[in-house]
């Protein structure tokens, strides 16, 4: 059936997954735009005659909603509101054989390293000299910034490398040329993300280069806090702390996927690390950078995690006081290294286990909040809610962690994207509740 009503050449694309996915997309429309497409991101209700969808392949529960969103795509095809759907990412990238024999009305499906072919396909030029350059789709004032493509680690558990392939470093004069370009456009707070910050150097120059990279977009007028997230514990870079000690506009916040904190469960996820010289190096980021939010994520229920695995673990997290916490319960993931072991944890106990952790994660969030009352802190707002302005300290990366709530009453002016000191009055288990400080 023909498509009436459309416009020649415009796109909706859709992002699943991640936050590096987020920057592939925008990749993908700066790269859309440049060759007369109109684009638009996640629209709810468009004429787009072509739907492209980024896809998530990462545990079960990402790869299920990537599936539904296919599947809702492709009636919309049948129906004929729609002329052409593509998919690219994890998901493609991985399952692609599949997916072409499982929802054929696809009009073809690309990895996550096929730029150039999803715009040959759509009769797009892929255009070398807009390399770093995108179309943002977060809110303008910040932007998640991927310094690295893939990974090298052998974690047991992880498929990541299965859908995004060996680490690769971008160049660090991209970089800064890239962060510049951001800076010019009104971003202040650049969130550095790639499969392992830690690693940044070793491919392109030999040699951990994270603390050089953080000292020259440091340098970049107009940056006036750069994250990092998603940093490797083993053979952590220290030289990196002292620059985040020294430069007051990256943020002391590190999020630090730590998985697991019993030796069995380490070895067995092949971690690279110990239990001792995890909490050595927590305790020495604490120390070299005082003041430092950590952010880390766990595994509840991995092959042959028992009681006391777990309770190791409990006991750690109730010591550790980590200012954020997150946790995934296992995901058996064909072709990983794990999914030769046994699936031995019951799916109850793995939602157990992790509900544990959560509800005293809760708890100490509610402590380190309520120590919070009565102080002052610097507050990039993001947007306006249900009456509040809501915005974030340094300690704090978007969507995942606490937010600053200032009431919307007519003597409250704030612009969103701009700081404003913050008095905070107020604290729950994971918000803060303040007022302007005239």
């Amino acid at each position: 059936m023909k498509v009436k009503g459309t416009r020649a050449n415009k796109v909706n694309v859709i992002t699943l997954g991640c936050s590096k996915n987020v920057v592939d997309s925008e990749v993908l429309m700066g790269q859309l735009r440049a060759n007369q497409f109109d684009v638009t991101h996640e629209a709810a209700t468009s004429d787009a005659n072509i739907v492209i969808i980024n896809t998530c392949g990462f545990i079960d529960n990402a790869k299920q909603e990537s599936i539904d969103t296919i599947l809702r795509y492709a009636d919309e095809k049948e129906a004929g509101r729609l002329e052409k759907l593509y998919v690219t990412g994890c998901l493609s990238q991985r399952y692609k054989s599949d997916l072409e024999v499982e929802i054929p009305q696809v009009d073809a499906y690309f990895g996550t390293l096929e730029l150039p072919q999803l715009l040959k396909t759509l009769e797009a030029d892929y255009k070398h000299e807009l390399v770093g350059e995108r179309l943002i789709t977060t809110p303008s004032h910040y932007a998640y910034f991927k310094i690295a493509e893939g990974c090298n680690r052998p974690c047991s558990f992880c498929a990541i490398p299965l859908m995004r392939g060996k680490h690769v470093d971008r160049p660090m004069e991209d970089l800064v040329r890239e962060a510049k370009r951001l800076a010019s456009m009104g971003t202040k707070e650049l969130i550095l993300i790639a499969q392992d910050l830690t690693y940044y150097g070793l491919q392109a120059y030999g040699e951990r280069k994270l603390a050089d990279l953080l000292r020259n977009l440091s340098d970049v007028n107009g940056i006036d806090w750069i994250r990092l997230q998603y940093a490797y514990p083993s053979q952590f870079p220290l030289d990196a702390l002292d620059v985040m000690a020294e430069r007051s506009n990256i943020c002391k916040y590190l999020d630090m996927p730590l998985q697991h904190i019993s030796d069995n469960m380490l070895k067995t996820m092949r971690r690279g690390i110990s239990k001792r010289r995890t909490i050595e190096l927590v305790d020495t980021m604490r120390q070299r950078v005082p003041g430092i939010a950590l952010r880390t994520t766990l595994i509840a229920g991995h092959p042959g995690e028992t009681e006391r695995d777990f309770d190791e673990l409990y006991d750690f997290v109730e010591r550790t006081r980590f200012d954020r916490l997150g946790i995934f319960t296992y995901s058996h993931e064909d072709n990983t290294h794990a999914y030769s072991l046994a699936d031995d944890v019951p799916a109850e106990l793995k939602q157990e286990r992790a509900d544990q952790i959560m509800e005293l994660q809760q708890g100490i969030s509610m402590e380190l909040n309520e120590q919070k009352v009565g102080q002052t802190y610097k507050v990039l707002f993001d947007r306006k809610e249900s009456g509040y302005f809501v915005g974030r300290t340094e300690f704090d990366s978007p969507e995942v962690d606490n937010e600053v709530l200032v009431a919307a009453t007519p003597d409250t002016h704030v612009r969103l994207g701009d700081f404003a000191p913050v008095l905070i009055h107020d604290a729950s288990d994971f918000d803060l509740y303040g007022t302007l400080v005239r």
